[in-house]
């Protein structure tokens, strides 16, 4: 007598199994498509990171009696810069602290701007410090400072910048300045050097 083989029944896909896999592959051509857009957009803005930089400076006066009473005033000028050719960016929390030898002498801030596309806004700032004491290791800096004639302060802060790509919205970033300001107070000439913004 021939056997008979038995043929085992296929077992149906569950229907919530395939409306799973309907919505993976539905996100999945999803994040592929906005990867895309946001590449393609990337091309055609070239979208560029707004900087602050210190473009300009002037020591207006340095001296401290004996009494170790330091006084000093310092004119900073500081470019916010926005290189995008096709979108404004604004800047907020905008603060900015002068130091000598970590010793706080002011603090330079502005309230929310915009500025417009490939374009850029100077802030003159005059910084008049009242008179400040200096203790006896602060004075032997400053006086060390005045007998090389350089006189140098630290520069410590950020602006937050937020400009618009287009449909893909907006960019934020934290631009941050730490950088030295060197000066000869025999004439108050600013030496030229590097300061601009880092990103974070």
């Amino acid at each position: 007598m021939p056997q008979k083989f038995l043929t085992p029944r296929r077992r149906r896909t569950h229907p919530l199994i395939w409306l799973i896999a309907i919505i993976c592959t539905i996100l999945a051509i999803a994040v592929i498509i906005a990867g895309i857009v946001v590449f393609i957009g990337y091309l055609v803005m070239h979208p560029r990171i707004p900087v602050m930089s210190v473009v300009g400076a002037h020591l207006d006066l340095f001296q401290y009696d004996e009494a170790g009473l330091l006084e000093t005033q310092v004119t900073i000028v500081i470019r916010m810069r926005n290189g995008n050719a096709k979108a404004g960016a604004s800047f907020s929390d905008t603060s900015v602290y002068l130091f000598f030898d970590g010793l706080k002498i002011a603090q330079l801030v502005a309230d929310p701007f915009e500025v417009s596309k490939n374009s850029s806004v100077d802030f003159n700032y005059v910084v008049e410090s009242r008179p400040v004491p200096l203790d006896p290791e602060l004075q032997e800096f400053a006086d060390t400072s005045l007998k090389k004639d350089v006189v140098r302060f630290d520069l410590k802060g950020g602006s937050r910048t937020r400009w618009r790509i287009g449909v893909l919205g907006s960019v934020k970033f934290w631009c941050r300045l730490d950088c030295q300001l060197k000066f000869h107070p025999s004439n108050g000439s600013y030496i030229p050097s590097r300061c601009s913004s880092t990103t974070k």
